[in-house]
């Protein structure tokens, strides 16, 4: 007779596993000295900002990231960029490594938004996306003792300490590896370094036919690595990102394309980017047009996607946000969404007037409970 085996635990659901990625910094305010890495090539010229494509692998190329740990990642890069003051072009996140094309502003224009009567408030609100309300609040209550007892120098020594962590790719590339290092380490259980030497980066001219190229080259890392047929279906990159209705995400690949900062739809980047990635990408073969030399997308499907001019069908466009659903999403007409919302007014905050978000893609009058790009599952 068999003893009845006890079945396998279901996982648990996606937030509930990113609770540690989700959550801003404590009390404690996080490295405040780095040390310096591998010589690297950086801008410090006339120019407004520089671009970097940076990589980085685990250890020996051994650790593999499984779907919850790339989304963790790409959440951390984020919104470090977002703290930092850099900006992502593009990125890709593959099992043992990754790729991104950041855009780093000078720091002394970027810093100018703190300048002014209401400057320290500005930047007391910013550290806000990364440390939580009660470091903040202590930050606060310590800048207003040093000012009180006749040492305004050291408060200001204190904020330009915060300051320098600003539109630094090292810091931030530093700060993006070991907080998800913690966060890996512990949901694994092990310890020790998970990174391989510090990262490799290369500067790369910030418009025009370099930036396209190092996009593509980035977004196209899935389909030469054999995962996927067409980049589009690898959802931790950024076209795939920006197919599923990220702003952000649609942002940096206008920026790659020296297309207006929001004209994914309207001035035809979306379309543009297509083309740009099955004209790069195509498969090499032998001479004798028999093996496949390296991989990449199929003659006839570069066809396909040029003959369109890299439309693609609202049903696709559907699709490819659908994957972005999470638990607790509503899908349905306006009155049938409305309705949800209202019923479960409580969960939503007060700030939320309306239910029902419209899917644009759709021909149909879809709408949805919840910004599908903000939580993505697969």
């Amino acid at each position: 007779m068999k003893t009845a085996q006890p079945s396998d635990p279901q996982p648990l659901p996606l937030e509930e596993q990113l609770v540690g990625v989700n959550a801003k910094t404590g009390l404690y305010p996080g490295a405040r000295s780095w040390s310096g890495g591998r010589f690297r090539v950086l801008g410090k010229g006339p120019l407004e900002s520089y671009c970097y494509h940076v990589m980085s692998r685990t250890c020996g190329g051994e650790v593999y990231f499984d779907d919850v740990e790339k989304e963790a990642l790409r959440r951390v890069i984020w919104r470090m960029a977002e703290f930092s003051g850099i900006k992502v072009v593009t990125y890709c996140l593959m099992s043992n490594h990754f790729h991104l094309l950041a855009e780093v502003p000078h720091r002394e224009t970027w810093l100018q938004r703190f300048e002014g009567s209401d400057g320290e408030a500005k930047l007391l609100e910013h550290l806000s996306i990364l440390y939580s309300r009660a470091y903040v609040g202590l930050l606060r209550d310590e800048l207003a003792d040093l000012r009180a007892r006749g040492m305004a120098v050291l408060a200001e020594q204190r904020l330009a300490a915060l300051k320098k962590r600003f539109c630094e790719l090292s810091l931030f590339v530093k700060e993006v590896k070991e907080r998800f290092s913690r966060w890996f380490n512990k949901r694994r259980g092990r310890r020790g370094t998970l990174w391989m030497d510090r990262f490799k980066s290369v500067l790369v001219e910030g418009r025009g036919e370099p930036l396209r190229t190092m996009a593509a080259y980035i977004d196209l890392n899935p389909v030469r690595a054999g995962l996927v047929k067409d980049p589009k279906d690898y959802r931790w990159c950024g076209y795939a990102e920006a197919l599923g209705g990220s702003r952000r995400a649609q942002r940096g690949l206008c920026k790659a394309q020296g297309k207006p900062v929001d004209g994914w739809k309207s001035a035809g980047a979306a379309e543009a980017y297509r083309c740009l990635l099955h004209a790069e990408g195509r498969e090499v073969r032998d001479a004798q047009n028999e093996k496949v030399v390296t991989r990449g997308i199929t003659a006839e499907s570069a066809r396909a996607v040029l003959a369109e001019k890299g439309r693609l069908s609202p049903a696709e466009l559907v699709r490819l946000r659908v994957r972005y659903f999470t638990d607790g999403v509503v899908l349905g007409s306006r009155e049938f969404v409305e309705g949800i919302f209202e019923a479960e007014r409580e969960r939503f905050g007060p700030k939320r007037k309306k239910g029902a978000r419209r899917m644009t893609e759709s021909d149909a009058p879809f709408y949805t409970l919840r910004q599908l790009r903000r939580l993505p599952l697969s």
